[in-house]
């Protein structure tokens, strides 16, 4: 469990910071240090140790794509906007998650706990190496070396450049973005369906609008940009 997260707010809108400053709250793990009308204010705070940002992309002066621009040296930034047009610029400059306004209490907690999955794989997977092949996963930490089949890896999520592994008994994080990951042979049976996640194309049990269902009820979101990847999938 992450036992410190050192935040700074940036939002220009008063009313808004009040709002973020509200959520924080039921986070204990989180210390806001600073909270700042605009990126100019927040500059000679960069030498302070910062772990996540979380700001309005809409600012007056700088907006929020370029003060990413310069911070990327900071491991969490969630955006938040009224335009969701945005989105695509924002995970183009290593955004943790995009948030559209008004918002919602169970998607912010969402995003932070996403979040703290982030921290905490991060931390745990300094000392991890991987290696694929003969259809398997090896992965190394410190002395210890766990080998996945690759048919027991239930579905890959994306975190950053960091791709979480998961099977039904636990959950591993390696140094490797997750478009890498299914450009490896080993990885040819999945299927991309959300920026986020890929998952065995076998293990696929139901289809919806909005989600697919994996085997054990798991289910997963459909991205609208990979709804076509699913084509192959007539129940």
């Amino acid at each position: 469990m992450i036992s410190s997260v050192r935040c700074i707010i940036i939002e220009d809108n008063e009313l808004d910071r009040l709002v973020l400053i509200q959520h924080l709250k039921q986070f204990s793990a989180v210390t806001v240090i600073g909270s700042f009308s605009s990126a100019e204010e927040a500059v000679p705070h960069l030498d302070t140790p910062i772990d996540l940002i979380i700001m309005d992309i809409e600012l007056p002066g700088m907006n929020g794509i370029e003060f990413r621009k310069i911070t990327r040296h900071i491991p969490g930034c969630i955006f938040i906007s009224s335009n969701p047009q945005h989105a695509a610029d924002a995970f183009e400059v290593s955004a943790s998650d995009f948030l559209v306004k008004p918002l919602r209490s169970e998607r912010f907690s969402n995003a932070m706990q996403r979040l703290f999955t982030f921290f905490e794989m991060k931390e745990k997977s300094e000392n991890f190496d991987a290696l694929t092949g003969e259809s398997v996963i090896r992965i190394k930490e410190g002395g210890v070396i766990s080998q996945i089949k690759i048919s027991d890896v239930i579905y890959l999520e994306a975190l950053k450049d960091y791709t979480l592994i998961i099977t039904l008994e636990k959950k591993y994080c390696i140094l490797d973005s997750i478009g890498s990951m299914l450009q490896k042979k080993d990885f040819g049976s999945f299927v991309r369906i959300h920026r986020s996640f890929a998952v065995p194309r076998h293990l696929i049990r139901m289809k919806n609008t909005n989600e697919v269902e994996l085997v054990r009820q798991i289910r997963l979101p459909i991205g609208r940009a990979y709804k076509n990847n699913l084509d192959f999938f007539v129940p």
